[in-house]
């Protein structure tokens, strides 16, 4: 089956140009296509995971896909969903995230051979144009009158809208333009809030190169409350095990709400789509088995299958009473960084169970951190270093369901 096909018979197309024209296009060779992530954070968190599954789709299709760092556009921020300017970042964290979202972009596409797929970064010919040199080459193909009634732009404009994010179109634009030129790269994936800029560059292709260029969106997944995807209360939910554990993230899934099971089951699963409609077609009570097999799939195509096994588990354990110790998470801890004395909070964060002392303190406060059965109500508690130490560590619950094994070595 082709990749417009699949995407639209799992529901992962909400916006494409010139279908009969692509479809033809796909039919007659080996093509390219590119989705773009800018490293604004040091992970990608579920809410990126739709382009980077298109791209996955686009590749088991039998094409060549790209996928493309933002280190030139992170330098001038993507206003596309912000109320507000993002912070500036210095190009060393843009380098170092870059090089956390190659590794998380490795495990979901195929980097082996550049006839299968591309890992680039768009600094390499963002950074070196010249300023007065791209306006008059590029400039003249954008109105400003079209520009301000993309969405990305309007949802700004009463807060206030820096030019230099107005020329984010411009640089997304023309990153479709140079992979065009030099990659042959004829298709643009992306999410469906990115549909303006992506148009921006099929038209920069169509114009400068007289090229045929396409564009495919994918729909912005929702809950019925209206909460965007890969977020939660208390932040997103993150790709990297260390940010997100794998137990977290096959959580995040069990509790997904009922309606959006069987999209999210298309989107984040291998299953076959007959398979998933039967599990999912008058349901009913067996709604919880649904869940539990998107949890499963979900997490075994982040972290593969062992990770997921162990989640599943862990949550089985949990949910039936039993000790969930065995199969916690565990979380090492030089010696060298604990010292000859440390509080409780501030072993917490160094073991990554949370991420700030102030979250660490809160959940004390509220009577949400028991360490060895012991409940710790005392944010001045200091750790047993040699309990901490010996060989199995020490299981600690954070909250009601979340348990790691906290080992200094």
């Amino acid at each position: 089956m082709g990749f417009i096909e699949t995407m639209k018979e799992r529901g992962m197309l909400a916006q494409v140009t010139h279908e009969p024209e692509l479809v033809d296009h796909l039919n007659t060779g080996t093509r390219t296509a590119y989705a773009g992530f800018d490293p604004t954070a040091d992970s990608l968190h579920v809410g990126h995971l739709l382009p980077v599954l298109g791209l996955r789709r686009w590749q088991q299709a039998g094409h060549r896909a790209i996928a493309l760092c933002g280190g030139g556009t992170a330098m001038v921020g993507d206003p596309t969903g912000k109320t507000e300017m993002r912070q500036m970042l210095t190009e060393e964290l843009i380098d170092s995230n870059i090089e956390k979202f190659k590794k998380q972009l490795s495990r979901f596409l195929d980097f082996s051979s550049e006839d299968k797929g591309l890992l680039l970064n768009n600094a390499e010919w963002l950074k070196p144009l010249g300023y007065l040199p791209f306006l008059r080459e590029i400039g003249p193909h954008f109105s400003v009158n079209r520009m301000l009634t993309a969405d990305c732009f309007k949802t700004r404009l009463e807060k206030g809208l820096s030019f230099l994010e107005f020329n984010y179109m411009l640089f997304q634009s023309y990153d479709f333009y140079e992979l065009y030129r030099k990659y042959d790269c004829t298709v643009q994936i992306g999410g469906d809030d990115q549909w303006s800029n992506m148009l921006g560059g099929m038209e920069l292709v169509r114009r400068k190169e007289r090229g045929q260029a396409f564009c495919a969106t994918m729909p912005l997944l929702v809950t019925s409350s209206g909460k965007k995807m890969g977020k939660t209360e208390s932040g997103a939910v993150w790709i990297d095990p260390d940010k997100t554990s794998p137990y977290d993230l096959f959580q995040y899934f069990r509790n997904m709400e009922d309606d959006i099971i069987a999209t999210c089951l298309y989107y984040f699963s291998d299953l076959p789509v007959q398979d998933i409609r039967d599990l999912t077609t008058d349901v009913g009570s067996k709604i919880n088995d649904a869940k539990v097999v998107l949890a499963f799939e979900a997490t075994k195509l982040i972290h593969g299958e062992e990770e997921a096994s162990k989640a599943k588990s862990m949550a089985s354990q949990l949910f039936s009473g039993k000790s969930a110790g065995a199969d916690a998470p565990e979380c090492l801890i030089s010696s060298a960084e604990v010292g000859d004395e440390i509080s409780i909070l501030d072993l917490m964060v160094l073991a990554k169970i949370f991420p700030t002392k102030s979250e660490a303190r809160r959940m004390i406060q509220q009577g949400g951190l028991t360490v060895d059965d012991k409940k710790i109500n005392d944010i001045k508690d200091i750790a047993d270093i040699a309990r901490f130490s010996s060989e199995d560590g020490v299981l600690v619950k954070r909250g009601k369901k979340s348990y790691f094994r906290v080992k200094i070595s």
